[in-house]
């Protein structure tokens, strides 16, 4: 009996202004509700009014500011013999990207008082500038895996 083959992913379409994969992927994320033709807006106006404002291409800017949010690892709960341990595990390239988008974008909507559009762009140039709250949970993240690293022999 033969067994299933393993699915392969495929690529994820780059947007068509800026041709790549990490601001589609972002596009994803900001859409609510099915509204992506708002989340494109949105994004574009975040990344034009960093195009305005710096001298760096926009699409680069935004890539190394996902980059400088990344987390190398994080604690994932392991149950052992009755008792929860955090363990850290490193984390896949593609749950870091994901994951620092998801910080990035929690992170201006906490910025009460502004549209979207200002708090993504105040969050994206703390981001680049490795400082910013997306950041700080990055090394909130790294701090709990390290304080926990005695508990790094129980992989999965």
């Amino acid at each position: 009996m033969s067994r299933g083959k393993i699915a392969v992913r495929e690529p994820k379409e780059p947007d068509t202004k800026y041709k790549s994969r990490v601001v589609s992927k972002f596009i994803n994320m900001v859409m609510l509700g099915g509204k992506k033709s708002t989340a494109r807006k949105i994004v574009y106006d975040v990344l034009e009014s960093i195009d305005k404002e710096d001298v760096k291409e926009a699409r680069r800017y935004f890539e190394e500011a996902v980059k400088n949010v990344m987390p190398e690892v994080e604690v994932r709960t392991r149950r052992v013999g009755g008792a929860n341990y955090q363990v850290p595990v490193p984390v896949k390239h593609d749950r870091a990207e994901t994951v620092a988008m998801r910080w990035i974008l929690d992170a201006a909507k906490k910025q009460k008082g502004a549209p979207i559009s200002v708090g993504l762009t105040s969050e994206v140039k703390a981001a680049y500038n490795e400082e910013g709250m997306a950041v700080k949970k990055k090394q909130e993240t790294h701090k709990m895996a390290e304080a926990n690293k005695a508990f790094a022999h129980f992989k999965w």
